[in-house]
């Protein structure tokens, strides 16, 4: 493999119920790291608008401009205590909460007759990447039917498709008060704490996505 391993690190922006996203933030964090590990990685960032449309324009774009050989994706799960590591994207959506632009999904999958599709066995690496770091990260089945599902699900299209990044990888973290301390009973879990465990996280994706593209 020659050049820059490419990564790509994505989150959103505030949606209805949420004015407050801390993967903004998160991703300005881990992809303004500075550690000898990453010298010859190329870290892009991009914040998603929480619209349906936004996703299906913009990460066909990002993937073409990029190239990216794997994509790391953080959303907020708004009543989560702990870090969820995604091992699926379901084949459902949410028909009766809006995106941030006001538009309803037309129907409650997201394509006909498909199955839940995984993320692959590397989900289990990123869990004790995170772990190491001591913070509560679990393994999650269920990514739920709104923005961050969607984004997974086309995700998992994209590293199917000829051309496409090796691997890819969807993390929810829960809520944080705006200066970046825990949220107040509910969380823990500082941005401090989700720094360190994405900084494990990429490490690890690092590691698995040059073993995938030598392969």
């Amino acid at each position: 493999m020659s050049g820059k391993l490419r990564i790509l690190v994505t989150g959103f922006g505030p949606f209805p119920g949420a004015p407050f996203n801390p993967t903004m933030p998160l991703v300005k964090r881990l992809t303004g790291l500075r550690r000898p590990a990453f010298d010859d990685v190329a870290l892009t960032s991009h914040i998603f608008h929480v619209t349906y449309d936004t996703v299906d324009r913009e990460l066909p774009q990002l993937i073409t401009r990029h190239r990216p050989q794997a994509l790391l994706m953080f959303g907020l799960a708004g009543r989560s205590s702990h870090l969820r590591i995604e091992t699926r994207a379901r084949n459902a959506v949410t028909t009766r909460f809006p995106d941030a632009g006001r538009q309803h999904a037309r129907k409650g999958s997201i394509v006909d007759g498909a199955d839940a599709r995984a993320f692959g066995p590397h989900t289990e690496k990123l869990l004790r990447a995170a772990r190491a770091t001591g913070i509560d990260a679990r393994l999650s089945r269920d990514a739920g039917s709104y923005l961050c599902n969607y984004l997974s699900w086309r995700a998992i299209e994209a590293v199917a498709a000829d051309g496409g990044p090796r691997l890819a990888q969807f993390v929810h973290v829960p809520p944080l008060a705006r200066e970046g301390t825990a949220a107040r009973g509910l969380s823990h879990i500082t941005l401090e704490h989700l720094v360190d465990a994405g900084e494990a996280m990429l490490l690890e994706l690092v590691k698995l996505t040059r073993q995938a593209t030598l392969a």
